[in-house]
């Protein structure tokens, strides 16, 4: 029996000790019933009483969690922000593929023309065995490499798609800086995962190798390149912090400041003091964990939270 208010437009962290409500609240509740009155959700949302305010004025509500971002073993980080049909262009724009005929569409493990047709883009053979672990082979058409010979002699700068795809996003970026008008098209669309502090992975790394953690930041770094035209989006992030360094946690507070000044808001679930103390809101919940759990303990800036020594989360702080 809360009322819980929070500012639209700002980074709001909800916080409390493990156990004190936080998912419940945010995952259970809220999220569920703002999709709900959105007409996007399905799910049934947490018994509670009404959601008022000025929610009118949210687009829609996105749950950015660690899901990982492509079911296929071919998608991978620059094909999930759309940068990779900049490449494409950029591979079929080279002089050898206007002599060869080849188009966008040859430089794509995805469709037939220009993919390995062995391995259909994989760059790898699966051996199935009946008792253990599935065996993964190098493709031996293409070495590995996804693409037939005749796509891999088209060039850009010495580099061929494959040379391009094995590229962390940082030293792909510093490439096509180099390559003109067209190369920084494709080095804008790429800054994002480097803003968001994946600049050592490679851009054509499958999804199914990233960690939760760098498919959540994936995700937002494709929130990032889309720009103020997607309307006022509520994000909401699950304790991304987890497992990350303390200049990455300044980085990614640096891509919540972005997507608030594109209109945005974000709630964070978050125990990390570094990013509480960097919020504009906080919503403590506790005191303590489960039954003595679920109450409102405080809702305000960091600052005035300081200086009301309440709960847990101001000792820390």
């Amino acid at each position: 029996d809360i009322r819980v208010e929070f500012p639209l437009h700002v980074i709001c962290a909800v916080s409390g000790v493990s156990g004190s409500g936080k998912t419940t609240l945010v995952k259970r509740i809220l999220y569920p019933a703002l999709q709900k009155m959105k007409g996007e959700g399905v799910e049934r949302p947490g018994k509670h009483r009404a959601i008022t305010g000025d929610h009118s004025s949210i687009t829609h509500v996105e749950m950015i969690d660690q899901n990982p971002i492509g079911k296929s073993s071919r998608s991978n980080p620059v094909t999930y922000i759309k940068a990779y049909d900049l490449i494409r262009d950029l591979f079929a724009d080279q002089p050898l593929s206007k002599m060869r005929g080849f188009m966008a569409r040859h430089f794509s493990f995805n469709v037939d023309g220009g993919r390995c047709d062995t391995c259909k883009g994989e760059g790898e053979q699966v051996v199935e065995m009946q008792f253990l672990a599935d065996v993964h082979l190098p493709c031996e058409s293409c070495k590995g490499k996804k693409f037939k010979e005749e796509v891999l002699e088209v060039t850009c700068n010495e580099k061929n798609i494959h040379d391009v795809l094995e590229m962390g996003v940082d030293d792909a970026i510093a490439f096509f800086r180099q390559q003109g008008k067209e190369g920084n098209q494709v080095a804008s669309a790429l800054q994002p995962l480097s803003d968001v502090g994946l600049g050592y992975v490679k851009l054509g790394q499958s999804s199914s190798t990233l960690s939760g953690g760098e498919a959540q930041r994936v995700k937002l770094a494709s929130f990032l390149g889309k720009g103020k035209s997607q309307g006022s989006i509520l994000f909401i992030f699950d304790e991304p912090t987890t497992g990350l360094h303390f200049h990455d946690i300044k980085k990614l507070l640096a891509s919540f400041n972005a997507l608030v000044n594109q209109g945005h808001s974000i709630i964070v679930i978050e125990h990390n003091t570094d990013v509480l103390k960097s919020c504009d809101w906080i919503i403590d919940l506790g005191p303590e964990a489960g039954e003595e759990g679920g109450h409102l303990v405080f809702a305000g800036t960091p600052a005035k939270l300081k200086r009301k020594k309440v709960g847990s989360t101001s000792t820390y702080l």
